[in-house]
């Protein structure tokens, strides 16, 4: 015991808010946790030199040997030729990286095709309470996991050039009705190339022609998307869609219009 009474226990220094696990799993973090899903691939992207992504979309459920193999075979196939051709554009343009949702199936597919042909490619994953494991096929350093889907379908639209969706589910559609609105109400920086894999199926889910019968879309918002059947078919497409820009513009992200953006159609203005 010290002259002036007994000792008091040191209380240990507190840890740094963004060391504090506990307050960054809290209600009040969450916003930190948002933004965190922001910054990190922005930043590995920068690192990684990833400007320009052509997106595969698509089910989970079309398996390698399933009853619907030949599109697993199509995106793989597709994917690779994608590269191919992306590795021998001018290293002075925009080469363009394969992106899926990272998962099983078609996503597994193009991953794996981008693989085949000795590329790069990318993966952003959304933990399910059932499902999705990333895939082996993701390139190490351009494999993410996210939390909130709408961080993820941000990833998504920030640097495509170009979605390739094959069948799929309620995310496949969710992915592709996202990217639709986003080019039909001109939000976007940079167009979007929409193309859309197996005309049987897409034709029988979606009865596009009868929301223009019944004055919800325009008949030319039909010229967004173009149907194929074929990987050299679909390369042929994006080949002439991605033709090199005059000037190159700043990534796809969605930007608010406000009055001074707004053009005498009403569109984005540059």
């Amino acid at each position: 015991m010290s002259p002036s009474g007994p000792e008091r226990p040191r209380v240990p220094d507190p840890a740094l808010a963004y060391r504090n696990e506990e307050f960054l799993a809290s209600e009040e973090g969450r916003p930190v946790r948002i933004l965190s899903e922001y910054l990190q691939p922005l930043h590995a992207f920068r690192r990684q030199r990833v400007s320009d992504t052509i997106v595969f979309f698509g089910s989970a459920r079309l398996e390698e040997n399933g009853p619907l193999a030949r599109y697993y075979a199509a995106a793989r196939e597709l994917a690779r030729r994608v590269t191919l051709w992306s590795a021998e554009l001018d290293p002075s343009a925009a080469h363009f990286l394969v992106c899926t949702g990272g998962g099983g199936g078609i996503m597994e597919a193009a991953n794996r095709g981008a693989s085949d042909a000795g590329g790069r490619s990318i993966g952003l994953n959304i933990g399910l309470p059932h499902e999705q494991r990333p895939n082996a096929w993701i390139s190490k350093d351009l494999s993410f996991q996210f939390h909130y889907f709408f961080m993820r379908k941000l990833w998504f639209a920030y640097l495509a050039r170009a979605i390739v969706a094959f069948p799929g589910g309620f995310g496949t559609l969710d992915e592709l009705f996202e990217i639709l609105t986003l080019a039909q109400t001109r939000k976007l920086e940079r167009p979007i190339a929409i193309v859309l894999y197996g005309s049987e199926y897409w034709n029988e889910v979606l009865n596009l022609p009868a929301l223009v019968r019944h004055g919800m879309i325009r008949e030319e918002d039909l010229e967004l998307i173009h149907f194929v059947d074929d990987p050299v078919e679909a390369l042929a497409v994006l080949r002439v869609e991605l033709a090199p820009e005059p000037e190159p513009r700043t990534p796809s992200i969605a930007k608010s219009v406000t009055p001074a953006d707004t053009g005498p159609a009403g569109g984005v203005a540059p």
